[in-house]
């Protein structure tokens, strides 16, 4: 059974008049975080979507670009879309929903912030109020200061990234150190931890592009400094 149909059946079976926001309170088993995951990035997405204002094609191909949608199966992704954009319900509540399905797994809820950040950005700008949104996610999920910082600047090129800000490392810190962070890093977007994570093999393409930008900064790191023995 593809994951668009475990979505179809878990849209279905939600009553009549109930919010969206409810289907998160029925995908709380292992089995099922794969859809909850694929159904937490496009609804966070809408409503993200819905705070800015517009939906660019830009962004429903940033869609496109984490999860493969069949064509037969193009109609149940934008009902899905649709459905969290027109939801009363606020995004804080799918929020903390969201938060609760994973069990506040910190590593899930980071990777679920990447794949907004992406969203955000497919149109090439960074709208203030996605801004705004996403650091509101963030502190829904618990997502630290620094966590955050890091996300944006991998995402955000409003300036050279700063590649300790992109290894959540900082420049007093020793290279035996950064090393260790930017070790561990790599070892967490591996696409085999990644899936034991839960996360959907669609959403294992974010993890590509992070691991670019954490080698770049590494070897920024290098560039500055002189490496250890």
């Amino acid at each position: 059974m593809s994951v668009w149909t475990r979505i179809s059946n878990a849209l279905a079976a939600l009553a009549a008049g109930e919010s969206l926001s409810a289907i998160f309170e029925h995908l709380r088993t292992p089995p099922e975080r794969r859809v909850g995951f694929t159904i937490a990035v496009i609804a966070l997405g809408a409503k993200m979507a819905k705070a800015d204002g517009h939906v660019t094609r830009a962004e429903v191909a940033a869609f496109r670009e984490v999860f493969t949608i069949p064509p037969q199966d193009e109609a149940q992704a934008a009902k899905l879309f649709n459905l969290a954009r027109q939801d009363v319900a606020g995004f804080e509540d799918y929020a903390r929903k969201i938060a609760a399905m994973f069990d506040d797994n910190h590593t899930t809820l980071y990777d679920l912030m990447e794949g907004l950040f992406h969203i955000a950005m497919a149109d090439g700008s960074y709208h203030p109020l996605e801004e705004k949104y996403l650091m509101r996610v963030a502190k829904v999920f618990k997502i630290t200061e620094q966590e955050f910082r890091c996300l944006r600047a991998r995402f955000v090129p409003d300036a050279k990234p700063d590649p300790y800000a992109v290894l959540e490392a900082s420049p007093d810190m020793s290279m035996t150190e950064i090393r260790k962070r930017w070790r561990q890093l790599v070892k967490d977007s591996h696409p085999d931890n990644m899936a034991a994570r839960g996360v959907p093999h669609e959403a294992v393409k974010l993890a590509e592009r992070r691991l670019i930008r954490i080698n770049a900064a590494w070897e920024d790191i290098l560039s500055e400094r002189e490496p250890v023995a």
